[in-house]
């Protein structure tokens, strides 16, 4: 504590010394100046101090349908053909050399030279009312087909991991824009005040490849980024009291500390520092409400069973049912990654009959039981589930550095690829799009990267051309100038 007290004397003397008035006189000027170039848009911020405590700065645009967002994000990009598109005709040309058609004019990550067809490798059949083609490595999934909108054709602008989850969380394949569900947080606030908006829970091993940038605020308050969990030790790092530290003491020291930030926010009128002193007062509130939160060890017995659950792992099972313990308690926006589903076949682990097959059993039961757990407390209707990867799979075997392994897999693919959503707002049982014979390309109702965006936020009460932030002289937004909804899909 020595050295924390230490620190608050030194921003003390911030404010009395003739050394710092000087240093801030000097900065002030030139801030000014170059205010007055730019022009006033640029130093404009939607957020006030109240604002920035109540975490919303804008108002639907309309009713919505949904509360809450939860994004089940595959990371690496599981194999379409392997789980949703039944391509009988692939089957036929299993083995065979690769038409040259399909490669013209074709960049891919790894195929070199002219790669062989591959069929599926797994078995399909149809379920439920609507008849959904479904594969044998998803042996819970049939039993929810019904409640679900498969989008069959959908495509991106990326085939590299990094870029193409930029794209499908921040609507832009570079660095620096913000996510999602910071977008979301900033224009819904939260319903719970403490705890954040937007929150990521990661399992599989590793972050995505994309990594924080994913659910990172970028040029939003970092008060609108998302907060990551752990599902086993501090679910939120820090969140525990050092040893020999009340909560009495923290609390005058989070006020100590809120109070010079105030000064500074007084003098300078920064907006990110009402940020920083709403952070920390969130922070302080979560110590009380995140363990409890974050524990499952308290849920009946017949939820472990039904998400396949193991408390105090770190698991995509428990990581679902964290999921639906945050809506239930208010969070908009929930993020889930799991890592594992790049299937290239140039090993065991990577191909599809083993890595690929094993990232099914991995997460198959946990989201069918947290579309039932919805379903069964009444949440479903109020929230949206989207599941997905960045890009799918090539219809052809990878031929890396032209040779092939002893094992199979697939390509990234960019093309045509399946995603899916279900609950506020989306029709049940339905597929929409196509892809061709061979599930190379989209054929009819095609969607894009950016119509699946502008889609979310209209059933969150959003136009998405209208939800703008301004920023280095223009008004940005998650689907930049690209977007449209897909009605075809909404009730």
């Amino acid at each position: 504590m020595d050295r924390l007290q230490q620190e608050l004397h030194y921003r003390q003397l911030e404010h009395k010394t003739r050394r710092h008035f000087l240093k801030d006189c000097g900065m002030g000027l030139g801030a000014l100046a170059l205010q007055s170039l730019l022009g006033p848009s640029l130093s404009a911020s939607p957020l006030s101090s109240e604002t920035s405590k109540n975490l919303t700065s804008v108002s639907p645009h309309f009713p919505a349908k949904a509360k809450h967002v939860i994004f089940l994000h595959m990371a690496g990009g599981p194999s379409q053909l392997e789980l949703f598109d039944y391509k009988p005709k692939l089957a036929d040309l299993h083995g065979q050399d690769c038409p040259q058609s399909l490669l013209e004019g074709k960049q891919f990550a790894f195929i070199q030279g002219v790669p062989r067809m591959l069929g599926p490798q797994a078995t399909f059949a149809q379920y439920g009312q609507s008849g959904a083609w479904v594969s044998d490595q998803l042996t819970h999934f049939k039993e929810v087909v019904d409640d679900v909108t498969f989008l069959k054709a959908m495509y991106t602008d990326q085939f590299n991991h990094a870029p193409a989850q930029l794209l499908l969380h921040t609507g832009s394949a570079q660095l620096g824009r913000p996510s999602m569900g910071a977008w979301v947080s900033y224009g819904l606030g939260s319903e719970n005040e403490n705890l954040p908006a937007y929150m990521v829970l990661v399992s599989g091993g590793n972050t995505p490849s994309a990594g924080k940038s994913a659910w990172g605020s970028g040029f939003l308050p970092t008060v609108y980024q998302g907060v990551q969990c752990r599902s086993e030790g501090d679910p939120v790092l820090y969140v525990s009291n050092p040893k020999g530290v009340s909560g009495d003491l923290r609390k005058q020291t989070i006020d100590a500390i809120s109070h010079i930030n105030q000064e500074y926010y007084d003098a300078v009128n920064d907006p990110e520092i009402l940020t920083r002193i709403s952070q920390f007062e969130l922070a302080h509130r979560m110590q009380l409400t995140v363990p409890e939160v974050m524990d499952i060890t308290k849920e009946p017995e017949y939820i472990h069973q039904m998400y396949g659950t193991q408390p105090g792992q770190e698991s995509f099972a428990n990581n679902c049912l964290l999921a639906r313990k945050l809506v239930e308690q208010g969070v908009r926006f929930v993020q889930l990654f799991h890592w594992g589903w790049d299937v290239h076949g140039e090993q065991e682990g990577t191909s599809l009959r083993g890595g690929h097959a094993r990232r099914c059993q991995e997460t198959d039961q946990a989201v069918t039981a947290l579309i039932r757990d919805l379903k069964q407390r009444g949440l479903f209707d109020e929230t949206l589930i989207i599941w997905g990867g960045e890009f799918g799979r090539t219809p052809m075997q990878e031929n890396r550095n032209g040779r092939y392994s002893g094992f199979t897999g697939r390509d990234h693919h960019s093309d045509a690829y399946t995603m899916w959503m279900a609950g506020a707002g989306v029709k049940a049982g339905l597929s929409y799009g196509e892809s061709d014979e061979l599930g190379y390309s989209g054929i009819r109702d095609r969607v894009h990267i950016h119509d699946l965006q502008a889609t979310a936020l209209h059933l969150l009460g959003f136009d998405h051309e209208r939800l703008t932030y301004p920023f280095q002289g223009r008004d940005f937004r998650l689907t930049d100038v690209h977007g449209k909804v897909v009605h075809d899909i909404l009730r």
